[in-house]
């Protein structure tokens, strides 16, 4: 096994960094909804009891410290819908449900504005934005959607959007001998095969991650470039196979090792095939996506 991949397999096993830590404060304060709107307000204590104090939930969690884990929590049950289109969050409210400080709640509110799941006004409050308003290529909400109601369709359309992003990204690779990447990418196969020898299920993923996100970067497209975490998440995601890159298995490693050697001989036909036939290892796709072209 070479370095890289003992590195690798090493640091699989530690705890995930999480999102950034806390930035500035709000524009302007979060003030509360006026009295009419306070009975609309959400009813806290109708969600999942386990929930509890924020603060002990850490495992499991994303995010550093208080800040990320409340990102998470709110995040979770907008998208789930326990937390309605209009409802209004009034910071008080928030931090008493959860037992935090009001400057750990108006920093998650900003960071769900930014993700376009909340609006905040002067003189009107914060209140949950509806799905159109959603940035709905945001990692977190595609992971939040995954695990909640709408995961069935979640995991369709991250289906079709890699079919549409990946095997143009595996073409255009083909024309850029970026020998640096290229190698990477033959590290990233070496290290998926070591990991599913061991059973090593979580090396694979992250592995399987890299590999995906180099291909994209090596296409030479900035556009395409900046949806390669979009591609990243959608490994990422658990609960049942999207592609063939979700289990371990002898098929998904075999169209990584030929994506790497369609590459080296600068074919893109046959990497574009590759990643076809990669993103079909499973029937459950197929019943989404076009059968693979012929070339």
């Amino acid at each position: 096994m070479s370095t890289l991949a003992q590195t690798m397999m090493t640091a699989a096993r530690s705890a995930d960094s999480g999102l950034a830590g806390p930035g500035e404060l709000d524009r302007y304060p979060y003030t509360e909804a006026p009295g009419a709107d306070r009975a609309g307000a959400p009813a806290w204590e109708s969600a999942d009891p386990e929930l509890g104090r924020v603060g002990r939930r850490a495992a499991g969690s994303r995010g550093r410290g208080l800040h990320g884990q409340l990102v998470q929590q709110l995040g979770q049950m907008i998208v789930s819908g326990d937390l309605g289109a209009d409802r209004p969050l009034v910071p008080e409210e928030i931090g008493q449900r959860f037992e935090v400080s009001r400057t750990v709640v108006r920093e998650s509110l900003r960071v769900l504005e930014a993700k376009g799941l909340v609006s905040a006004r002067p003189n009107v409050g914060t209140r949950v934005r509806p799905v159109s308003d959603w940035n709905l290529l945001d990692p977190d909400i595609i992971e939040w959607r995954a695990f909640g109601p709408q995961r069935d369709d979640q995991r369709r359309e991250l289906s079709e959007l890699r079919w549409t992003i990946e095997p143009l990204a595996a073409r255009l690779a083909a024309g850029h001998g970026r020998e640096e990447v290229q190698q990477r990418l033959g590290d990233m196969v070496e290290i998926m095969g070591h990991a599913m020898a061991q059973g090593d299920s979580l090396t694979f993923s992250r592995a399987d991650a890299e590999f995906h996100s180099l291909l994209i970067q090596l296409a030479g497209n900035r556009m395409l470039e900046h949806l390669s975490g979009i591609v990243s998440a959608a490994l990422q995601v658990s609960g049942g196979p999207v592609t063939g890159c979700d289990r371990p298995n002898d098929a998904s490693l075999a169209h990584h090792a030929r994506i790497v050697d369609a590459l080296a001989a600068a074919d893109g036909a046959a990497a574009e095939a590759a990643m076809r036939q990669l993103l079909t290892v499973h029937p459950e796709v197929e019943r989404v996506v076009p059968a693979p072209r012929e070339h």
